[in-house]
């Protein structure tokens, strides 16, 4: 079920039907300012809301309250093992910190950790990982790992609700995609807390986009999860740029325009994939604009499949044809076809973005084609 609880990250809203959250965590040594600081205005210029970044030393503690006043958006602290890391972040102004409750040195240890967070007036996020699991689960995570995750995070939610602490979210994460949509579909059904999706060590931005699209997007889908982050093996950068496309795909989020394109036939006669990788390429450029731009390698379908777009193109070897709010806009030569749809796309953003009313494509793909070669070329 989807939570019910809300917290706030510096700011941001989280769970209890607030927009889903796109996080992502540096690759940069916290302790190297500078780099870590550039690192996150790349990230917060990506759509990035929240960044979390790793705490192993004492010099990187001591960082963080110049990366927080330098920050953009809120700042999560990871600290595991030591808790005096945990104490000093929160001293140096960070949004939140990520500790696993059970492994932070004790429950006194603990209840001093959630003590300063309460005076602060932060959260935590809290969970577990099927790479990590305590050792008396050992033999129930053989049995079902999912299971196991679970009462992992259950563990830890005791622990913090036995110190009259409830600021938090929770992460029942793992490489497997079968393992972690089991495992959060269960916690969900046993919290109201927000919980926080994602597959770990997805691998590289091909793999780990998929794996991270179908785990994040099948939970995101069926109204389960708050934040999310994309975990890949690559530009940091990388992992809300694919975030924000799940959450386009599922009409949660919007972000920047967003493209279709056709997968190619034996009629494509222009080479559609290179068509559509320079279009998307170009509409990076337009990150706080909503619009829909179709490609399609020929002009047979073009009619019908651009209908829905704002605007569109069909490809051909000699000319392609620009398509409007689903009408032929012009013809134009091939060479140029991107540069004018840009052009044209520029001068309806310049004019205000209106969307006239479309008329109902009525005629055969066959006559619409026959009547668009007789366009006169531009």
């Amino acid at each position: 079920m989807a939570s019910k609880r809300q917290i706030e990250v510096g700011g941001v809203k989280i769970g209890g039907g607030a927009p889903v959250v796109v996080q992502s965590m540096t690759t940069t040594k916290t302790h190297d300012v500078p780099a870590t600081t550039a690192q996150i205005a790349e990230l917060a210029s990506a759509g990035c809301e929240i960044v979390r970044v790793a705490v192993p030393k004492t010099e990187d503690a001591e960082a963080l309250g110049k990366i927080v006043r330098f920050s953009p958006v809120p700042i999560i602290a990871d600290i595991h093992f030591n808790a005096s890391l945990a104490l000093k972040a929160i001293e140096q102004g960070v949004a939140a910190v990520r500790i696993n409750p059970g492994n932070i040195g004790g429950p006194d240890k603990l209840a001093e950790v959630v003590r300063a967070a309460k005076a602060k007036g932060i959260p935590m996020r809290i969970g577990a990982n099927s790479g990590s699991l305590p050792k008396h689960l050992e033999d129930l995570a053989h049995k079902d790992q999912a299971e196991a995750l679970v009462e992992a995070a259950l563990e830890e939610v005791r622990l913090l609700e036995s110190l009259d602490y409830y600021d938090f979210k929770i992460s029942v994460k793992s490489s497997h995609v079968p393992t972690m949509i089991r495992a959060y579909r269960m916690l969900s059904e046993k919290v109201d807390y927000p919980l926080h999706l994602g597959v770990t060590e997805a691998g590289t931005v091909f793999a780990g986009s998929i794996k991270s699209a179908v785990g994040i997007g099948t939970l995101l889908a069926e109204g389960i999860g708050d934040t999310i982050r994309v975990s890949l093996s690559a530009d940091p950068v990388e992992e809300p740029k694919t975030a924000y496309e799940i959450l386009k795909a599922l009409g949660l989020r919007e972000r920047g325009p967003v493209m279709i394109a056709c997968p190619s036939c034996g009629r494509d006669n222009v080479g559609v994939h290179t068509l559509a990788e320079e279009v998307e390429r170009r509409l990076e450029a337009y990150p706080d604009r909503t619009f829909e731009v179709a490609v399609l390698g020929c002009a047979v379908n073009g009619p019908g499949e651009s209908g829905d777009a704002d605007f569109g193109i069909a490809g051909g070897r000699d000319v392609g044809f620009i398509y409007a709010h689903g009408r032929v806009l012009k013809k134009v030569s091939s060479d140029i076809l991107i540069d004018e749809l840009f052009h044209e796309i520029d001068k309806w953003i310049s004019e205000g973005m209106h969307r006239p009313k479309r008329l109902k494509m009525a005629k055969p793909a066959a006559l619409a084609m026959a009547e668009m070669s007789a366009i006169p070329l531009e």
